[in-house]
């Protein structure tokens, strides 16, 4: 199976997410929250799934890039593997649920659910995820999204950067969901609504590193 039909079942995949997300919200939305987008249920253990995979399809990438002597290239783009593989293991707690084991006296004492993560935990009276993993990162990532594809061809200080820097830069097609996928997030009415919107961005983010518009500086 080629990489540009992989890429194509994973749009389809995104484009699948986003109708079910709909039809389920408005039809059944106790349904919704309380088994879609529940914790452990299907779509947060999507999430955790396409993170880990697009961990390893980055840690394939940087092999490849050592094979060809690009060194920096190569730190850099297991460094980006690192990251993913860690948001993965948050995102289900490190198994903490799955393997049903205690969280230390730290975590119990200092994360809004007393689980095994950082995302969770509590500073004063501020939750780490609303500062940090909210919504800033959520304006960092619709950059990434859907400006970095426009400026990427168009500016040559912006070109020469995210080469230098091997950025994995999405296509046209993951701004195009990226911005609808928002526009549904943003319209539905239903509680956990967000944790589809990090399905969906996990997916493509494994879509982008398999395929990306720079791939002789990135694979």
């Amino acid at each position: 199976m080629t990489v540009e039909t992989i890429d194509r079942m994973l749009m389809a995949l995104i484009a699948a997410t986003l109708a079910a997300t709909v039809v389920i919200a408005l039809m059944y939305p106790t349904y919704f929250h309380m088994v879609f987008a529940a914790e452990d249920r299907l779509v947060e253990n999507g999430t955790a799934l396409f993170l880990l995979i697009a961990s390893g399809v980055l840690a394939r990438n940087a092999l490849s890039l050592r094979r060809r002597g690009l060194w920096l290239a190569t730190a850099l783009t297991g460094f980006y593997a690192f990251l993913f593989f860690f948001a993965s293991g948050e995102e289900i707690s490190w198994g903490q649920r799955i393997f049903d084991w205690q969280s230390g006296d730290f975590f119990a004492a200092n994360n809004y659910q007393g689980e095994t993560n950082l995302h969770n935990l509590m500073v004063g009276d501020m939750r780490l995820a609303r500062a940090v993993f909210g919504g800033p990162l959520t304006v960092v990532i619709l950059l990434y999204l859907v400006v970095f594809p426009l400026l990427y061809p168009r500016v040559h200080f912006i070109r020469s950067l995210a080469d230098r820097f091997a950025a994995p830069v999405p296509g046209m097609r993951h701004a195009f969901f990226a911005v609808l996928g928002s526009v549904i997030i943003l319209l539905l009415d239903v509680p956990r609504k967000w944790e589809v919107y990090e399905l969906i961005f996990a997916i493509m983010a494994t879509s982008t590193f398999l395929l990306p518009q720079n791939p002789d500086k990135t694979r």
